[in-house]
């Protein structure tokens, strides 16, 4: 998958968080508009996985940034078999180091680490 879709996927993704919203409010290209329906459909349990590793940390607490990249990249490793973890795992450090904090890369990495190995689940 292209950088640019998991790029705008994200954009959409932080842009209904800010606004409160049950779907995106930008009208988005084939696979990106896939990844953010994705997401948002399966909102609650992606946000308990993410929950159940990452430690000292509520996802509604997160950075609105760090929040959307981790769902983003849950929602790859659970319903999109045919990308390879390694390639989530570092696509979703890359936006987050792009888009986040100095710490969120490292963040991010860790949490879906964790969400990435099989005997996590």
């Amino acid at each position: 998958m292209s950088i640019e879709a998991r790029q705008l996927a994200l954009e959409a993704l932080y842009e209904a968080d800010q606004r409160d919203l049950a779907e995106s409010p930008l009208e988005l290209p084939g696979r990106a508009a896939r990844l953010v329906a994705g997401v948002l459909d399966n909102l609650a349990s992606l946000d308990r996985e993410i929950e159940a590793v990452a430690e000292h940390w509520q996802v509604h607490r997160m950075p609105v940034v760090d929040r959307a990249i981790l769902r983003l990249g849950l929602y790859e490793l659970r319903f999109e078999p045919g990308t390879p973890k390694g390639v989530v795992v570092s696509e979703a450090v890359r936006l987050a180091k792009l888009y986040g904090s100095e710490r969120s890369g490292s963040f991010v990495n860790g949490v879906l680490a964790k969400l990435a190995d099989e005997n996590h689940r």
